[in-house]
């Protein structure tokens, strides 16, 4: 459920996919999916020391993330799309780790998400009154196999239409995709600040 809904991590898998194929929108995906495991591991256990660091630091974690957000929708924005094609067979392994690595900090630098395991948690009573070791690794690895499950589906759907694209179409793709990907990293970038997120959320 944290993973499906579209926002500038989606958008830029679909990406991904659609100008490297459907393995390195996959890997992308799971850098994603590792996050949210990392998350959901620190509202499940209740790591102290690292819930005290997210809440204090949570300005700074979404300012980096919102700025490099930006950065990435504008280096999409600038790229030929066809070299980056050209370039996707070349990278192979290599290229698909740095996809993995540079999703799995954009995620990770949306301490939000921490927030969210702990209502869902809460709110679904999923622990009962007596949690036991073995339920929380189950919830957790529960976590990584539904989000990798969700990014496997979409860059495969995705895959699908990808073969139907021309290059004038790859080109405004990469145009539309690297616009609403540096407008929602600009987004969170406001958010960051109270007077601004008071009124985003009136």
């Amino acid at each position: 459920m944290v993973s499906i809904p579209l926002g500038p991590i989606g958008v830029l898998i679909i990406q991904k996919t659609i100008q490297k194929g459907r393995l390195a929108g996959f890997v992308s995906g799971m850098g994603a999916a590792v996050a949210d495991m990392f998350y959901a591991t620190v509202a499940a256990f209740g790591l102290g020391m690292v819930l005290s660091f997210i809440e204090t630091q949570e300005f700074y974690l979404q300012l980096v993330g919102s700025v490099f957000l930006v950065y990435v929708g504008l280096r999409i924005f600038f790229t030929n799309p066809i070299k980056q094609i050209r370039g996707a067979k070349k990278t192979g392994k290599k290229g698909m780790l740095g996809d993995f690595v540079s999703i799995f900090f954009l995620t990770a630098s949306n301490p939000i998400a921490v927030f969210v395991f702990v209502a869902v948690f809460a709110g679904t009573s999923i622990f009962g009154t007596n949690p036991t070791l073995r339920i929380e690794l189950f919830l957790i690895l529960g976590v990584l196999l539904g989000g990798g499950l969700w990014w496997y589906t979409l860059s495969t759907i995705i895959n699908i239409f990808r073969k139907k694209f021309r290059l004038k179409q790859l080109f405004w793709i990469n145009k539309i995709s690297g616009i609403v990907i540096a407008v929602l990293g600009f987004l969170a970038f406001l958010a960051c600040f109270e007077p601004i997120k008071s009124f985003l959320h009136s």
